[in-house]
């Protein structure tokens, strides 16, 4: 049974999965920030194409041309990354972009897809499980898998031409698998990789000791570098006290659960404040007055607008009512939107495989913090760490190891 799950297509883990609203590479990041608070999703993929302007004037499809030549890219029709809201707050963190951040968010998408091609992959709905985990070893987040193809019947095909992201692509419907759906589905079949499942993680040598961390005293700014790395790594930044103990994470999760004011007060906040500022339920009132006045203080007053209720309107194409904003100006901001706690998910060095396995699916995360006994941090597993231990545990299989 061990040799039938090596074998297994990608489209077994497809099944249920929803198709990817998209965005295109001609895009502003003020169209990213309007579609992920009207979608909630925490990600959007970003294409190289945009058939929602299939039949528009000549003017939009060489704008989409000129940002498709400017992005290297060569297919006319992939997905070449993936945006969230922790992309665009830390974006907007940039000193240049908190002086006009109107200016900033008409920017073009492109300026939030990171260069490294490996992040995004392609495969076919018939590619192996062990493809897909060799791609995610090499480096990739997402895998895209086509979910199908056909004609659509013309109601369907007007939805997609009026809608900014769109799920069709060359009348083909995508959807990806990231880490999380590979670990999920290797959970269901724990019982192909007893004993390692079972063994405790400082055994199996995956617990990672180069961890990203900050102090909580931190001074304002100093996350910033951090929560970008972390964004690329798919962690956190562990927030520690002087003697090395773990108090807590600024996470891009939280981010992702917040709205783009957060720019402003983690270019203006310690990291502990940071940490309390994201927190689930919204930043407290003492709080923002702070990053208001230190605004002030530091010529940064441009960055209030970013914090008015109805700032965002006038820096987004769409109406209101098409965003989901109303009057509230902060769309789905802390209230709508699930968040996360600042408070670390942590294991210890002898917890098993499949244990910190569970708690990670459990809290959403691609990674668990390891503590010693004391709660100095000792470092993180992540779910590449896991899935590693996986693809040896599956050469014995084959090979005979």
């Amino acid at each position: 049974m061990a040799r039938s799950l090596l074998g297994n297509e990608l489209s077994d883990l497809c099944l249920g999965k929803p198709a990817l609203r998209s965005l295109s590479v001609s895009d502003t990041v003020a169209d990213a920030l309007s579609a992920l608070k009207r979608s909630g999703d925490t990600y959007l993929s970003v294409w190289s194409c945009n058939h929602s302007l299939e039949g528009a004037n000549n003017g939009a499809a060489v704008a989409v041309a000129v940002a498709v030549a400017a992005a290297g890219i060569v297919d006319d029709c992939r997905c070449i990354g993936k945006v969230c809201l922790a992309d665009v707050i830390c974006f907007l963190c940039k000193e240049e972009n908190l002086t006009n951040p109107g200016s900033a968010l008409q920017s073009p998408l492109s300026v939030l897809i990171p260069k490294s091609p490996k992040l995004v992959r392609h495969l076919e709905p018939n590619a192996s499980l062990v493809e897909a985990i060799d791609l995610i070893l090499e480096g990739a987040q997402n895998i895209v898998i086509p979910l199908g193809s056909g004609t659509r019947n013309s109601r369907k095909k007007l939805l997609h031409k009026s809608s900014s992201n769109s799920t069709l692509h060359k009348n083909q419907e995508f959807c990806w698998l990231t880490q999380e759906d590979i670990i999920r589905y290797l959970l269901n079949s724990i019982g192909h990789f007893c004993p390692t499942s079972v063994n405790p993680i400082n055994a199996l040598g995956i617990i990672d000791t180069n961890v990203i961390t900050v102090h909580y005293h931190a001074p304002e700014a100093s996350a910033l570098p951090f929560i970008a790395q972390s964004l690329m790594t798919q962690t956190s930044v562990a927030v520690v006290d002087l003697d090395g103990k773990l108090i807590g994470e600024i996470s891009p999760l939280a981010l992702n659960a917040c709205d783009e004011s957060v720019a402003a007060a983690i270019m203006t906040l310690s990291a502990g404040n940071v940490m309390a500022y994201i927190d689930c339920g919204g930043p407290p009132e003492d709080l923002v007055q702070v990053v208001k006045d230190r605004l002030l203080k530091t010529n940064l007053e441009p960055a209030l607008e970013l914090m008015e209720e109805d700032s965002f309107s006038s820096y987004s194409s769409s109406s209101d009512d098409e965003v989901g904003m109303g009057k509230s100006g902060r769309l789905r901001g802390y209230a709508a939107r699930v968040g996360r706690r600042s408070e670390a998910n942590v294991c210890y060095p002898q917890s098993s495989l499949v244990a910190v396995m569970i708690q990670a699916l459990a809290h959403r995360a691609n990674y668990v913090w390891v503590v010693e006994e004391d709660g100095t941090l000792a470092g993180i597993v992540t779910f590449t760490g896991m899935i590693k231990v996986f693809r040896e545990h599956m050469k014995g299989i084959c090979f005979g190891q």
